[in-house]
Parts: C-alpha cells; structure tokens; sequence
C-alpha cells in the first residue's frame, strides 16, 4: 500500500533511483527541486539540508524568499520505495494563480500507471481542508491526460485553458462538526 510521509533523508538511496529516472533536466512538479542546494543532492549532507529545507517550508513563521509560498511536501513510498512526490501551497501568489495552481505532484516514470496521483490528490484534500483552503487550484499541461484525469477523479472542475495549462477548481464544501 502506497502512503504518503513527510521527506525523510533516509531514502536516499531509492529517491536517487527515481531521479535517474527522468531525463536531465526534466521539471518534476510537487518535488521542491528549485529549493535544493547547488552541491548536487548526490552528497548525503545535501540531501540532508534540502529536506531539511522542505520539511521547514510549510512553517509560517520562516521566511521562504522573494516568489515563494509556504508549502507542505510529501513523498508518495510503498516499503521504503520513493514513487513520487505531491505538495500543497498553502495560498496562492500571482504566478500560482494563473499557472501554478495549489497543489503539484510527480509520479517517476517506473511507477506510473497505477493510480498513484489520483490517490495522493484525495490524501493530500484533508489536509487542505484543515488549512481552511475551501476551493483548490489545480493545473496541468494541456496535453497531460492522466494528470487532467487524477484532477477530474478528485472534483476538478474546468475553468480555462492559459498559457497551454489546463485550469481546475476542485470546491470542498466545509464538513459540519
């Protein structure tokens, strides 16, 4: 079974499998790449700061530079195995509002195909829930199927197309207590 937990620097090894994976290069939504150190993430202590660094992203009271939003990261893993990475941002800046959208994910390619976006998109709503975020942006290429369908399973709604991205709403009426 597939879960999601909080960045961790003992999977190193297997989260370095996943990135050999994908092309150079190649942008992987939902990781926190652009957050990572210049020393290559191939170094233990790196690694270490970089998911030092996603974990310390979602605290409100730390800074996160100039562009960026407070966000929480999770790892999708099934027995120790790296499968992808999803996060949520926590509110919206312009450039998130227009392409960016709430939440992003990536799944590497070895382990797509089973569903594992769809089911982190539902695990990862709650949690938006409890932020008090009651209507959710979410985006994906234009061309991107599955991802237009795992958002579709999950409520999506959508609005436009802008900037060759796909844009859904997915509503979460409040649950009465």
């Amino acid at each position: 079974m597939p879960e999601l937990i909080i960045p961790t620097s003992r999977l190193q090894a297997s989260w370095l499998e996943a990135r050999d994976e994908w092309p150079p290069g190649a942008h992987q939504d939902g990781t926190g790449l652009r957050l990572a150190p210049n020393g290559g993430l191939d170094k233990p202590e790196a690694f270490a700061e970089w998911v030092d660094l996603l974990r310390r992203q979602s605290d409100r009271s730390v800074a996160v530079g100039d562009g960026r939003v407070q966000a929480t990261h999770w790892w999708i893993v099934e027995d120790d195995t790296y499968l992808g990475a999803i996060d949520l941002r926590h509110y919206l800046n312009a450039l998130l509002l227009d392409i960016g959208g709430h939440v992003g994910y990536s799944i590497r390619p070895s382990a797509r195909r089973r569903g594992l976006a769809t089911w982190a998109l539902g695990a990862v709503l709650p949690e938006a829930r409890a932020l008090g975020l009651d209507r959710l942006l979410l985006t994906c290429d234009d061309d991107n199927v599955a991802s237009a369908r795992s958002i579709e399973r999950n409520g999506g709604v959508l609005e436009d197309v802008r900037h060759a991205k796909r844009r859904y709403w997915i509503a979460q009426p409040a649950h009465p207590e």
